[in-house]
């Protein structure tokens, strides 16, 4: 059996990224209240965010489908860097991460009714010293508040800003896509086509 693809994300980047690697997929989204205990470090954040997402799905999908939902965070210092609740907040968090390296940490759960699966990726991004000026200019002109750490990879503060990667760039967009695809042809027997 080959499953049918569901997505349980708003985010526009992992549609886009989701479309970009030739899956078919619905789009469903069920809303939850993104908590997590506070003892919660790096890769545990996402992880439990990723599954937290899944759970409104399992029980309700067809026998033939498998949910996609993901979480990203942003980690530096032992501290994490969610979504920024204003553009304060974001002018804020650019600093901390302006002429510094930090991680980005994307977590997926792969999900039918009798089986789940997760997984994660981390990326370091490493920031040149962001003048205040281009942080504002940033923050003014793109939607900063719904992306971890305030800011987008594929947006102009990541192309004047961003001096190097480690790692996985579509990770930092919010989906590590090679990764999903491995552990959906290895868990699942996703065949393309």
């Amino acid at each position: 059996m080959n499953y049918k693809i569901v997505l349980g994300s708003k985010s526009p980047r992992r549609r886009e990224l989701l479309q970009q690697a030739g899956l078919e997929f619905e789009l469903r989204v069920h809303s939850v209240v993104e908590r997590y205990p506070k003892d919660l470090k790096r890769e545990e954040i996402p992880l439990f965010l990723a599954e937290l997402k899944a759970e409104p799905f399992i029980g309700k999908l067809k026998s033939n489908e498998i949910v996609i939902t993901a979480d990203t965070i942003v980690w530096k210092d032992d501290t994490v860097y969610e979504k920024p609740k204003d553009k304060k907040e974001a002018f804020e968090i650019l600093k901390e991460l302006s002429n510094a390296s930090h991680e980005v940490v994307s977590a997926v759960c792969l999900a039918t009714n009798d089986k789940k699966v997760t997984f994660y990726e981390s990326t370091t991004v490493y920031f040149k010293n962001l003048a205040d000026r281009d942080i504002r200019l940033y923050i003014d002109n793109y939607e900063v508040t719904d992306k971890a750490g305030a800011y987008g990879i594929q947006e102009w503060i990541g192309l004047i800003g961003i001096e190097k990667i480690e790692g996985c760039y579509y990770n930092v967009v919010g989906l590590p896509v090679a990764k999903l695809i491995t552990q959906l042809k290895t868990h699942f027997d996703y065949r393309f086509g």
